[in-house]
């Protein structure tokens, strides 16, 4: 039998277990101009931190339009939010230096999308050796810098050309 990774996320079950408020949080961050965790804005594509985060620097890229499906994207939508992606890795390895990343989606409920009707990617950075005991032991995720610290880093960063 082969051996199985697991990421253990524990602290996420208050995410899951919270009441939804039925409001999209990631449209809620557009129409807020000063949304604290959205750390950048395209014409058609914005780059918004996790508050929920598998890890330092978990990053979500999505479209500035309510779309749940990629059928739905244009190709302008499409190009930016793809050179977008790329300017988050470039961002991610200067700032945090990873040792690599886990780039992925959830289309529908039963692929474990938390939000269904907003498309997004997560890029969550990755160390070697970034588990341990304390997901295990202390259902306790260690997270070494606040979500604001690392948005205000990253709001400067994504500025610079």
């Amino acid at each position: 039998m082969q051996n199985l990774d697991v990421l253990w996320a524990p602290w996420r079950i208050s995410f899951i277990k919270k009441p939804k408020a039925g409001k999209c949080f990631l449209c809620e961050a557009v129409r807020n101009k000063n949304a604290d965790f959205m750390v950048w804005k395209g014409k058609y594509t914005m780059v918004v931190m996790n508050i929920y985060p598998y890890n330092n620097g978990h990053l979500m890229v999505a479209p500035i339009k309510h779309k749940g499906n990629f059928e739905d994207i244009d190709k302008n939508e499409i190009l930016e939010i793809y050179n977008a992606l790329k300017m988050v890795l470039r961002v991610l390895k200067k700032i945090l230096k990873p040792h690599g990343f886990n780039i992925g989606i959830n289309l529908g409920k039963s692929a474990g999308a938390g939000l269904i009707g907003h498309l997004h990617i997560h890029i969550v950075p990755r160390w070697n050796g970034d588990t341990n005991f304390m997901p295990v032991i202390a259902s306790t995720k260690v997270i070494p810098q606040s979500l604001e610290q690392l948005a205000h880093i990253l709001k400067k960063e994504f500025l610079k050309p």
